[in-house]
């Protein structure tokens, strides 16, 4: 998904598609004619939780956006905080959807997500206590590690790594596209 931007956040002029050059070469970008404003479009960093559930025999807990279409389950993910440091964004997340305490917050990897334009910070995350979701999630699930089934986008892919650092071969939705 891309954000779509038409004018200048400065002086609300109509941006257009000027190629400057840049450190890497020339570059096409959203530019301003008029201020020179540029619209960077970068990704947007994303944390994704790998959820543990310390106190429910080390089952893994997906979840169900209330946004999304279907049944489809994923990891606990959100947005980072300004001024946050990212594991403690990811513990904020998880107790803040879930109410689940996170005990040990540990990398997993750095995905990219092209189709919204932006970064997967995955983590492993234990934790425990009381599941009571946001109105955030739907509903969720619990799953044996060798159980869960991976999906082929971002999340999908740090959940598939977690797996195979642990020996399990990871299973896969099938008919779903990155």
């Amino acid at each position: 998904m891309k954000h779509e931007v038409r004018h200048c956040t400065h002086c609300a002029t109509a941006l257009a598609w000027i190629v400057e050059t840049e450190d890497g070469g020339d570059k096409s970008r959203l530019r301003c004619a008029a201020c020179g404003w540029t619209h960077w479009n970068n990704p947007t960093p994303v944390l994704a939780a790998v959820l543990e559930c310390e106190d429910r025999g080390g089952r893994l807990l997906l979840a169900r956006n209330a946004a999304w279409p279907g049944k489809s389950f994923g990891l606990v993910a959100g947005f980072m905080e300004a001024g946050e440091r990212p594991q403690d964004g990811i513990a904020r997340e998880v107790l803040e959807e879930t109410s689940l305490q996170a005990t040990e917050v540990s990398l997993i990897g750095v995905y990219d997500f092209q189709r919204m334009n932006q970064v997967i910070i995955a983590y492993h995350v234990r934790a425990r206590g009381e599941i009571r979701l946001s109105p955030e999630l739907a509903e969720y699930r619990l799953f044996e590690p060798a159980q869960v089934k991976c999906w082929p986008a971002g999340t999908g892919q740090a959940l598939a790594d977690w797996l195979r650092a642990r020996g399990i071969e990871p299973q896969w939705i099938e008919g779903i596209k990155a």
